[in-house]
This record gives structure tokens, C-alpha cells and sequence, in this order.
């Protein structure tokens, strides 16, 4: 597999379409365009994605919230990061409280979802088999969150949702040795970013109560207070 070239003169628009159209892991193609044609019963009539999952946001955004991977029934589905699933209505509630986003709700890609100051992305773009990206298919969208860190020129915090998000910053920011990853946790890290740590609002932690609402808000508290 070769990896994605960067354009010589690149733009959010143009690496969007260069996240929707890549085609660079076999597995992962495989896997989100076979998860559009087997949908889900209670989705059925819906024409999923099945496709690579850009960013979203807030150009000017100072805050860079960083998950693992699109969900095969969420933003595989709706072609928006953290849209359609339970992991993304845990998100956008705790974005709203903080004041990054206009709404709490976020279940399709043209239901009025606005951020203010925040961009939401993946360190991986397509969806996963058991959501678990290979080490290959990781660093083979590493390209990815470089041009979009790049554009994104204001950002100074990054909020890493997992310990998959985390170790994909320590990796792209040079950070070593790497601390310890938990919720809470902040990682100074060269060139001036902040790494501000969070447990993964996935139903394994939302139901087991690993993660709750209150933790989470303090984390985009202090991501708001750190960058306003």
C-alpha cells in the first residue's frame, strides 16, 4: 500500500475529498462498503455512506477533538464523525454544554450540527472489523491527521477520546516518552499542544459508568477554559 500524497496546495475541501475517495486499505474498503450492503435491520432504508469519514468543524477551531474510528452503523452510515450512534449523542451533548456546538443532538449530516471553535475528527477515516484498526491502517491515514493539523493552524488542544486517539498523537507529535493514558490527563507536547485526555464515550464505559457525563464536561470545561 502506498501512502496518500499530500497536493501541493492543499485546502479542508481538498482533503476531504481525498479522505472520501481513499481507497489505500483493502480490509477497510472492504469492510465499510460491506457493512452498507448488510445494514443494520433498523436502518435498512437508509443509503449508508460506506465511505472514508473526514473531519468536521470549526476552521478557526482551537480544539481538536480526536476519536479512533467511524462506527459501521454510525458515521459509516451517515458520513459524518461521531453521527448516528450513541458514542457521538454523548459527544455533541457535552460539546453544546461547553459552548462548541449550537445543538446537543447530531444524527445525520444535514441536521443543522454547527461547531464553534472545535473540529472533530478520527485517527483512522473508514471503519474498522470489531472496531480495531491494524498498526498498518493507522499509520497509513497518519497523512491524513498531518495535512488536517496543518490546516487547522489555530488549534493548541487536543482532546483524545482513547487510548487509540492517544497513542496516535504521542506518535504524530514526537511525544516520548509517552505518560501513562487516563481520564483527565494532560501531556504537554512539542511545538506547544496540549494532549488533554478522556475515556471514550463508548457504551462499554457509558453503561459500565467508567465515563460519565459530569467527566466528560469537566474535560471540555478545561479544554474551553485552556483556549478562550
Amino acid at each position: 500500500m502506498r501512502k496518500p500524497t499530500v497536493p501541493a496546495v492543499d485546502s479542508l475541501a481538498q482533503l476531504e475529498t481525498d479522505v472520501c475517495d481513499c481507497r489505500q486499505c483493502p480490509r477497510l474498503v472492504a469492510w465499510r462498503e460491506q457493512v452498507a450492503v448488510d445494514k443494520r435491520a433498523s436502518y435498512r432504508d437508509e443509503a449508508y455512506w460506506g465511505r472514508g469519514v473526514p473531519g468536521f468543524g470549526d476552521p478557526a477551531a482551537k480544539v481538536m477533538v480526536l476519536g479512533l474510528a467511524p462506527a459501521a452503523h454510525g458515521a459509516n452510515r451517515t458520513g459524518r464523525v461521531f453521527t448516528g450512534d450513541r458514542s457521538g449523542d454523548w459527544l455533541y451533548r457535552a460539546m453544546h454544554r461547553a459552548g462548541f456546538a449550537n445543538q446537543p443532538t447530531s444524527v445525520s449530516r444535514d441536521d443543522g450540527l454547527r461547531l464553534t471553535g472545535a473540529w472533530v475528527a478520527a485517527a483512522v477515516k473508514c471503519a474498522p472489523p470489531d472496531n480495531k484498526p491494524l498498526p498498518a491502517e493507522r499509520d497509513m491515514c497518519r497523512p491524513f491527521l498531518r495535512r488536517e493539523l496543518a490546516l487547522l493552524a489555530q488549534v493548541s488542544v487536543v482532546v483524545c477520546l482513547g487510548g487509540f486517539a492517544y497513542e496516535a498523537a504521542c506518535g504524530e507529535f514526537g511525544v516520548r516518552p509517552r505518560p501513562k493514558f487516563g481520564h483527565g490527563v494532560e501531556v504537554a507536547a512539542p511545538g506547544g499542544l496540549l494532549l488533554l485526555c478522556s475515556y471514550h464515550p463508548s457504551q462499554q464505559n457509558t453503561f459500565t459508568g467508567r465515563l460519565t457525563e459530569p467527566m466528560l464536561d469537566a474535560v471540555f470545561a478545561r479544554a474551553a477554559a485552556l483556549t478562550r
